[in-house]
């Protein structure tokens, strides 16, 4: 799902080298913990139709995080992310936080644009990721309330 996420905004061969085991491994799956954060699965047909990762902010007490959102290219345009993320925002109410964070890359458009649907916008803070050869622009959008 990333891959095709990030096709043409980040590195290719970094991309390339992604393997979903190496990936999983960065997913808590829902272990407990209060600043651990939980993964939520969407299935379709015994099909992944996508996932959210969400938690308390890394950057800031009481705000929660949108850690990732990726929904299956073939998914897209069917509700799923809509679903998922209002899910994580649901979730993150029951955490307490009064609003919520997440970080996107500046180019991508489609992302972009499925947060401000959904009342999210941008806050003013950027920075810069470095995925394999290429450097990248991540800007963070904010919600609040969550």
């Amino acid at each position: 799902m990333w891959q095709s996420a990030y096709r043409g905004l980040i590195d290719q061969a970094f991309l390339d080298g992604l393997t979903p085991e190496a990936r999983a491994r960065r997913y808590t799956f829902g272990q407990p913990g209060i600043r651990m954060p939980v993964t939520l699965v969407a299935v379709r047909d015994a099909t992944i139709s996508g996932f959210v990762t969400f938690g308390l902010c890394r950057d800031e007490d009481s705000t929660g995080e949108v850690m990732a959102i990726y929904v299956d290219p073939s998914q897209l345009g069917t509700g799923v992310g809509r679903l998922l993320i209002e899910a994580a925002r649901e979730r993150l109410r029951g955490l307490g936080v009064s609003g919520a964070v997440l970080w996107v890359l500046e180019a991508n458009t489609l992302a972009r644009r499925f947060y401000e649907r959904d009342g999210w916008a941008p806050d003013g803070a950027r920075r810069t990721a470095v995925y394999g050869d290429g450097p990248v622009v991540e800007v963070r959008y904010r919600r609040t309330p969550v």
